[in-house]
């Protein structure tokens, strides 16, 4: 879930990373007087599952010798690079990401010229390493560029870049002290929790074999036949078969609901909960600045096409149970309102600027369009769903989309919704900015278009809503370097989370109508992520920005809506074959959570700056201690949803 799109106090801290990510794509002028802190890790007593997500340690040995001058402190995602100059001429040294599309260079300072042939002048830089730049150096004199110098720098390295006159310009980078492995932490951690699981798995097998329960049986009844011969109330002449019998739990009724919805929901929401509290400080956890997807863009369309798959199951039940669509309506009305409000006035961004006021209130968000598109999609459900379904064995040609022409009606209104979106998209005059246009502005597009940062879908949030009561620092700034708010949870982009949680309550009919039909689920949620995943290629191009719509998070463009809904039927295949139909696998622990997303969504949020989810750390530019408390966070999370669960405590809404 967005990070721009983060809603409460966490947000606060999410800001306060983006001011710092400045230097993540591009450099500035290297600070001087910070010392290096001695690393120290904090290990607070929680359950075992927290304590070995807390045992993540650092495998990175830190630079202590920086060739240079001066006393350096490497920060995070940093590199040192030291520009010598044997030139007779300034020179100015500019810089570019790699994944800034069609972008300005931006200046990084300027390089004297050597005081004498031999002698070369010096200047200290910081570069970012998350991602590869491209460095290029222009005399001063004459607008004249004497070379460029891709380089993709590495974390805490040394780096010097040597510029030289051999008849011609020579521009060479050489590696003063190697950089560390910023990405060993995530490695451990990911190898402790796969140990885990498997451990599980293994453990679960072996209790599972009938000589081990035998004996386990055994044990259990000869204990539960001493206790009766010794008690008042036991019978000595008891066989150890009935005492066995009567220890035993009693068989549960089997649950007609399907674990597999509850246990993707869960993947979505723990995923979004890790998120949102940094995940480790990886630019892969954090969103994309523009056009693509990292780990960070998955889990709210997925969250929103689970609901809808919800709305479908929910919605069939209740009217088979005897309630009226009106009845339901209501409860679908009040339901939204709930979430809207939640979403405004409870874990609102704004709280970081103190109490909220009119003034400064942001109006969209992710409760908010959570909101809107279970409104509006449980509404069209209401419009066509039916009390009783056959299940579609039918031999006529037209059968395989019998669950589709069932709801033309809302198919109907969803196409003109996206037509609707298509149009305002791609016609409606923006002052100022090219008609279509879907880039980030500031220095994108050679910085034709600085204030056009989103085109269509920023100018109706600014007529709709204000200028005011958008996001106001928008994930686009960090290699863009927009200065324009833009929300991206937006109006127009509302259209597609319509869309998305649509074709989330098509999955939901497929379930409904093909119940117990194992075969036949599967085979058609794999057609239906094949056939978004080819509307997806074909809209985009199979690239990253040269599609006729780009996938993108903050437009919620229609290509972004495709392609998670394929990714979305995929993962649900997998879950839903391994958990309900195998029954390899039970989901848990993310089943737990799954089961009380509002209550964990909202409370994470809210609970975030305090303790066990947030401590002082001894070195916060290191990415393992980082890592290791958004992993205590999220496993506190999923130990609370597992406690409440036991408790059979849930909050719905």
């Amino acid at each position: 879930m967005s990070k721009q799109g983060r809603i409460g106090s966490g947000i606060c801290y999410g800001k306060r990373e983006t001011k710092k990510e400045s230097s993540d794509f591009g450099v500035k002028r290297l600070r001087q007087k910070f010392m290096t802190k001695p690393e120290k890790y904090m290990f607070p007593l929680a359950a075992l599952a927290l304590v070995i997500a807390v045992c993540v340690v650092p495998l990175a040995a830190e630079i202590s010798n920086v060739t240079s001058t001066r006393h350096i402190a490497h920060r995070m995602d940093e590199a040192i690079l030291t520009v010598n100059n044997e030139l007779d001429i300034e020179l100015v040294v500019s810089w570019m990401s790699e994944r800034c599309y069609q972008c300005l260079y931006q200046q990084l300072g300027v390089v004297p010229a050597g005081p004498s042939p031999g002698q070369p002048s010096s200047v200290d830089f910081v570069v970012g390493t998350q991602h590869g730049i491209t460095l290029q150096l222009n005399s001063t004199t004459v607008n004249l560029e004497l070379c460029t110098v891709p380089f993709h720098f590495g974390e805490h390295g040394n780096y010097s870049l040597w510029v030289k006159n051999l008849n011609v310009v020579n521009c060479s980078v050489v590696t003063g002290a190697d950089p560390v492995n910023s990405y060993i932490p995530i490695l451990v951690a990911f190898l402790i929790f796969a140990g885990l699981a498997l451990a599980s798995a293994i453990g679960t097998t072996i209790l599972g074999l009938d000589v081990v329960r035998g004996f386990f049986y055994r044990i259990s009844g000869s204990m539960e036949t001493e206790r009766l011969i010794n008690s008042e109330l036991g019978s000595p002449d008891r066989t150890v078969s009935l005492i066995a019998d009567n220890i035993l739990p009693p068989p549960s009724s089997p649950s007609k609901r399907l674990r597999s919805l509850d246990t993707f929901r869960g993947i979505s929401l723990v995923i979004m909960v890790f998120v949102n509290y940094g995940g480790g400080r990886y630019w892969f956890f954090r969103h994309e600045s523009w056009n693509g997807l990292t780990v960070a863009d998955l889990v709210f369309p997925w969250f929103v096409f689970i609901m809808g798959t919800s709305i479908a199951l929910s919605t069939h039940s209740m009217l088979r149970a005897g309630s009226t669509r009106w009845s339901l309506l209501r409860k679908v009305v009040w339901r939204s309102m709930q979430l809207f409000i939640i979403g405004v006035f409870i874990i609102n961004p704004n709280y970081c600027h103190g109490p909220l006021s009119w003034d400064n209130l942001r109006i969209p968000g992710v409760l908010q369009r959570l909101a809107f598109s279970y409104l509006v999609v449980a509404c069209l459900d209401l419009l066509v769903a039916r009390g009783r379904l056959d299940i579609l064995t039918t031999d006529a040609w037209w059968s395989p989309g019998l669950d589709i022409l069932l709801y033309w009606p809302a198919w109907l209104c969803v196409l003109i919704l996206e037509i609707i979106w298509l149009c305002l998209t791609f016609l409606l005059p923006v002052p100022d900015c090219p008609t279509g246009y879907l880039g980030p502005g500031g220095i994108g597009d050679m910085g034709l278009y600085a204030n056009c940062t989103g085109g269509a879908a920023s100018l109706i949030d600014r007529w709709l809503l204000g200028e005011s009561h958008i996001y106001q620092t928008p994930s686009s700034r960090v290699i863009y370097a927009t200065h324009m708010p833009y929300d991206p949870e937006g109006v127009l982009g509302s259209i597609n989370s319509i869309l998305m949680a649509f074709l989330g309550l098509q999955a939901g009919k497929i379930i409904l109508h093909y119940r117990d039909l194992h075969t036949s689920i599967i085979s058609r949620f794999l057609i239906w992520g094949l056939l978004l995943g080819a509307i997806s290629a074909a809209l985009t191009k199979c690239s990253t920005d040269h599609g006729f719509i780009p996938v993108n998070k903050n437009l919620w463009s229609l290509s972004y809506v495709t392609t998670l809904a394929c990714f979305a039927n995929v993962l649900l295949v997998l879950v839903y074959f391994t958990v309900d139909v195998k029954k390899w696998w039970s989901g848990a622990p993310f089943y737990y959570p799954g089961m009380n997303s509002i209550l964990v969504y909202v409370g994470h949020e809210v609970f975030e700056e305090y303790f066990p989810f947030r401590w002082r750390m001894s070195n916060s530019q290191s990415h393992t201690e980082h890592l290791t408390q958004n992993l205590v966070a999220t496993s506190c999370w999923v130990f609370i949803a597992y406690v409440l669960y036991r408790k059979k405590i849930f909050w719905k809404i």
